[in-house]
């Protein structure tokens, strides 16, 4: 009698329980793809893993983005830098300066975002034109989903 008990009992909870097969595991890192096709040479990469910048609190999420072979901001307009932008739509969104490597021709563009305490599901992370002057956010350049984090 407990045997068919148990049984019924095991089934359940495997098909009700809450799925992990969404959930990233995290050191992971993503490939960002020019969103114009043009741009053949354009490639970046998102790194997202845990940090723990103040002991004893609990760790944060680190975004490190590095993006090469971007073409000079001002080629799109009135742009002077680039940003990295991740967002979870309709929850919340972070953006961090992107800054040059001293590279005359194609700097490479690096930064990173280190405090970030939302569930990491359903991420957007780009690769963004910005005005430092006016804080004014431009167009995608590069992008990824963190369902590609691998």
């Amino acid at each position: 009698m407990k045997r068919f008990i148990l049984v019924p009992m095991i089934i359940f909870l495997l098909v009700i329980s809450p799925s992990q097969v969404n959930a990233i595991s995290m050191p992971c890192s993503m490939v960002l793809e020019p969103v114009d096709q043009n741009l053949i040479n354009a490639k970046g990469t998102a790194l997202l893993y845990k940090v723990q910048l103040f002991p004893p609190s609990f760790a944060r999420t680190n975004i490190s983005i590095l993006a090469v072979h971007l073409p000079e901001p001002s080629n799109y307009g009135d742009f002077d830098s680039y940003e990295g932008f991740a967002y979870i739509p309709d929850e919340i969104s972070w953006r961090f300066r992107l800054f040059p490597t001293p590279e005359e021709i194609s700097p490479t563009w690096a930064g990173r975002f280190d405090l970030i305490t939302a569930d990491m599901k359903n991420v957007d992370v780009q690769v963004r034109l910005s005005n430092t002057k006016t804080k004014k956010l431009g167009p995608v350049v590069l992008k990824s989903n963190i369902d590609q984090c691998k």
